[in-house]
Parts: C-alpha cells; sequence; structure tokens
C-alpha cells in the first residue's frame, strides 16, 4: 500500500472475479511500459490468454463485433497486467486511466471499431469506476501482429514516485 490508500483496483478485479494474466514480454525492440513522472505509457497489448494469442484473423470475417469485444477487453485485462508491473504490483497509487487506444484489424468494409474498442473501455470503466473513464481513439488497420484481431494501449496518472536522497 502506498501513503496508506487501498489498492481499490485489486480489490474490484477480485469482486469482479478476474483474474489478470502474468505481463507479456515484448516481442519486438520496445519496453513493456514506460513510466515519466506521474504517467505511466503502456505499450499495446493483444488479446493474450494463458500466454497464447486468443483472438487471431480479422473483423467482419472471422470475427464478430460481440467477439472482437471480448479480444478488446482481453487485451485490457493485458494492459491491467502491465500496469500492475509498473506499479511495482500495487495499484494504490494510480490516479485515472486518462486514454485507451485501440486498433482493430478488419476486412476493408469493417466499420464497427467504436463498437469493439468498447469492449477494453467499459472492462477498464468497470475495474476502476468514474477514475476509468478515458480519452479514446479506436481505429482500423489492414493487420496487426501475429494477425491479432485486437491491439489495445493506454496511458494512466499515477501518484509521482518520491525522490529519494542519498
Amino acid at each position: 500500500m502506498q501513503n496508506g490508500k487501498q489498492d481499490a483496483i485489486s480489490a474490484r478485479l477480485r469482486e469482479l472475479n478476474l483474474r489478470l494474466p502474468e505481463a507479456a514480454a515484448p516481442v519486438a525492440a520496445y519496453v513493456p511500459w514506460m513510466r515519466s513522472g506521474s504517467l505511466v505509457f503502456i505499450s499495446g497489448q493483444l488479446p493474450l490468454e494463458d500466454g497464447k494469442l486468443r483472438y487471431k484473423g480479422k473483423l467482419g470475417a472471422e470475427f464478430s463485433v460481440e467477439e472482437g469485444a471480448a479480444a478488446a477487453r482481453l487485451c485490457a485485462l493485458n494492459v491491467l497486467a502491465q500496469l500492475r508491473e509498473a506499479c511495482d504490483g500495487d495499484f494504490a497509487g494510480v490516479r485515472r486511466c486518462v486514454r485507451l487506444g485501440g486498433f482493430v484489424n478488419g476486412t476493408a468494409e469493417f466499420d464497427k471499431h467504436p463498437a469493439v474498442v468498447n469492449g477494453a473501455s467499459e472492462l477498464i470503466e468497470e475495474v476502476m469506476g468514474e477514475s476509468g473513464r478515458h480519452a479514446r481513439v479506436a481505429v482500423g488497420v489492414a493487420n496487426l501482429p501475429f494477425h491479432a484481431a485486437v491491439e489495445v494501449e493506454a496511458l494512466f496518472e499515477v501518484e509521482p514516485e518520491e525522490v529519494s536522497h542519498g
């Protein structure tokens, strides 16, 4: 616990019977999260379950909007797993979700990107309450790494780290 605050996010995850996965290792030349002052940037997370890509394919072909929203929800759980790592396992210092970015691997005709990314947005709000409300972008792309159906990135505000002096 930081500053005596309880970890409401972990409590809410337990209440909702949601288990965060292990934070995924990066698959290329980047870090999974970066902390700068009071901001934590989470790199794009795929719909991984038990370390395996669960949703592989295109929205509008292999997947429906509802399945896409489930994939985005799974991405959001992976986002929270990275946030947990960035906060040394304790969500108590997390103030709010500032922004989500959702990328949807869809056919050229698919145009329901916002409904798909709602899966991630709704999960973050369900877990974080009012502090989970965020700005967002939902875009369609021609493809994603490993042909994933959805990818979600995020930006969170946290309590600034204390400066220690030697």
